[in-house]
């Protein structure tokens, strides 16, 4: 039986199931694995790890420790009075933000790619190339947030350095807005997303691309990344104090086991806090040769559970409101057997989005798609609900096909 368990209560013989962190904070080579030694119960504490689940069927079981099942049961009630929240209306329909929005992908991903090329080459950033792709970004959040970052879930193993980079430029521009920022704040802001893995142009390619687990020494390099790119960044003049924080603190966690400089709470900006949560949000969606990416809906769980220590808990609900319970883009299952794609939140109720419908898996076949509002009864062009989220790999299908009805 899968069980919640504190730190302080690991024994050796226990059967490690899930390090409850997100993979670029623990040190170990694999994510499940029995517990051998009382060594790796202080890598485990010293990586800032506070609880972690256990499997009672492999390993030592403790009676008392609440079960995972348990545990996800008060995440969700938590998780329904949070998506019982306004969230901000477009004001461009997302077929038609789509096709702008696949342009500024393709530009912002070239504009990093040659950023971390002259980083790599010791060439100062150029500012002036830089601004105009983050107020891009920011007018297709304006218009439409869920058409840019819906199309950024979808990123190749090839690319994908480059375009998390813009998917945390996306998110975090989504994200002040969400939380009524300056329009000046929200560019300084996006620069910093923009550029806040740039130290790992200094990563050698074979540890950046790694088909596998890091060592500690490899993932010692990787850590260097945030001070490589404050180092980088601080030559350019143009470069502001906003940018630089989130670049050289975007790792850092309220309980002080982050990195570069273990900055606790109180230290750690406001801005840094919200890349924080936008960057692991970013990472542990991707899918990657090392890392299976998990659907939005359970990295946000994940997320609202991390919040007890790593991340502030008033952002990540906030973050959490911003890009939906199940953001644009996630493929579902319904009550009813049909496959869908998420179109659109509703204005008051993440649970109930508007989704494409496209395939019944009861008939096993296609469907003609047709647009459906989740928070209608029925009769009135709802009477449905989300069962789960669905992988488009189990599947083998695209959702961004069925994004848009004609």
């Amino acid at each position: 039986m899968l069980k919640k368990v504190d730190v302080s209560q690991l024994k050796p013989g226990m059967y490690i199931h899930d390090l409850s962190c997100d993979w670029m904070t623990h040190p170990f080579v694999r994510n499940r694995f029995l517990l051998s030694s009382d060594e790796e119960i202080r890598k485990i504490i010293e990586a800032g790890i506070h609880d972690v689940v256990i499997d009672g069927s492999k390993g030592l079981d403790l009676g008392h420790a609440p079960t995972l099942d348990e545990v996800r049961q008060g995440t969700e009630e938590a998780l329904v009075a949070i998506a019982a929240a306004p969230v901000i209306v477009t004001r461009t329909s997302l077929a038609e933000e789509l096709k702008r929005a696949a342009v500024i992908r393709h530009q912002a991903t070239g504009l990093v790619r040659t950023v971390m090329q002259d980083a790599r080459l010791g060439k100062a950033i150029e500012l002036d190339n830089v601004a105009p792709v983050v107020r891009n970004i920011t007018e297709s959040i304006l218009r439409n947030p869920g058409a840019l970052m819906g199309m950024l879930r979808i990123k190749t193993k090839d690319d994908y350095t480059f375009l998390h980079s813009v998917s945390v430029c996306t998110l975090l521009v989504a994200f002040c807005r969400s939380r009524g920022m300056d329009a000046d704040t929200i560019h300084q802001a996006g620069l910093g997303g923009l550029l806040h893995d740039t130290g790992k142009a200094l990563v050698p390619d074979h540890i950046l691309n790694k088909p596998g687990p890091l060592t500690d020494e490899e993932f010692a390099i990787v850590k260097r990344h945030p001070r490589d790119g404050y180092d980088i960044l601080v030559k350019s003049p143009d470069v502001s104090a906003i940018a630089l924080d989130i670049t050289l603190h975007h790792h850092e966690r309220r309980d002080g086991s982050g990195y570069p400089d273990r900055q606790g709470e109180g230290a750690i900006s406001e801005l840094a806090q919200m890349a924080a949560i936008v960057d692991v949000y970013d990472a542990i969606t991707a899918e990657r040769c090392y890392h299976k990416g998990m659907p939005a809906a359970e990295a946000l769980r994940k997320i609202f559970e991390w919040s007890t220590f790593h991340f502030h808990p008033t952002y990540a609900q906030e973050f959490m409101r911003c890009v939906g319970i199940y953001p644009v883009g996630t493929m579902v299952m319904l009550e009813s057997g049909r496959l869908a794609v998420v179109i659109e939140p509703h204005e008051t109720n993440l649970l109930a989005p508007k989704v494409n419908v496209f395939f019944n898996t009861r008939r096993n076949g296609y469907i003609k798609p047709e647009t459906v509002d989740l928070s209608r009864p029925v009769g009135f062009g709802g009477g449905d609900k989300i069962v789960r989220p669905e992988s488009p790999e189990k599947w083998q299908v695209d959702p961004m096909r069925f994004i848009s009805v004609a």
